[in-house]
């Protein structure tokens, strides 16, 4: 665990100096750290998958939230790219939503999986019902918020459902189970950091007038925040 906490504070130093260099200007340099920020978080999820002890009931989580977290590393590579490349934009930007969403996608499957084995039926379906709604209603008022996805509006709309249920979903099994599983509640929280910091990331993306430092620090904050639990959910699967 001590190992952990290292991990953590050169993560948390990393994405400093991250942020100083992005503020800055959107350069390679900032990609490149950015890129270590994230093999950071990979090293937390190996090393906390260390800690699961033998004959863990949930062991089998843990290769989808490592593998959902890889996904992640290179969403990330590829959504700094696009500022790097900017005649490029759309590829990666397509790229990074296809990334995140499989991510999102795996932690959905292993999250049913291994602890929605009993559950009754209404606490997986109302979470990814209402993820749903949420993700068309958040293309409805795009008007309203001043929102303009063009030619991504689709996959905005199919990320955003499949982020939501992934929160949604670890928060009802979270209750199901009267939250006796720590990495189902971590993984709440985490997923509720994600979904911030791609409500900033939509306003930066999607908007004008919001690519000031303290959007682009309160995105990649609670997104490091985010992904730094949920590889930290690891280590408290039993």
């Amino acid at each position: 665990m001590v190992f952990l906490i290292i991990l953590l504070v050169l993560g948390a130093l990393d994405l400093c100096w991250f942020l100083y260099e992005r503020v800055k200007e959107k350069s390679t340099k900032a990609a490149m750290i950015k890129s270590s920020v994230s093999v950071l978080f990979m090293s937390v999820a190996a090393v906390a998958w260390s800690l699961i002890p033998d004959g863990a009931a949930h062991a089998k989580f843990a290769p989808f939230l490592l593998i959902g977290l890889l996904c992640g590393l290179l969403g990330d590579i590829w959504l700094d790219l696009k500022f790097v490349y900017p005649k490029e934009n759309d590829i990666y930007t397509f790229a990074g939503f296809y990334a995140f969403a499989v991510g999102h996608i795996l932690f959905i499957i292993g999250l049913i999986w291994q602890y929605g084995a009993g559950a009754p039926i209404l606490y997986i379906l109302l979470p990814l019902l209402i993820a749903c709604a949420v993700g068309a209603g958040n293309l409805a008022l795009a008007p309203v918020m001043k929102m303009e996805y063009g030619k991504f509006k689709a996959i905005t709309g199919i990320y955003g459902a499949i982020l939501f249920g992934m929160t949604l979903l670890a928060g009802s099994l979270a209750l199901y189970n009267h939250f006796q599983y720590m990495t189902l509640n971590i993984m709440f929280i985490g997923g509720v950091f994600f979904a911030v910091s791609d409500l900033i990331l939509s306003g930066t993306y999607f908007s004008t007038g919001k690519d000031r430092p303290v959007d682009i620090i309160t995105n990649h904050a609670t997104y490091y925040i985010a992904q730094f639990l949920i590889a930290m959910s690891i280590a408290f699967i039993n």
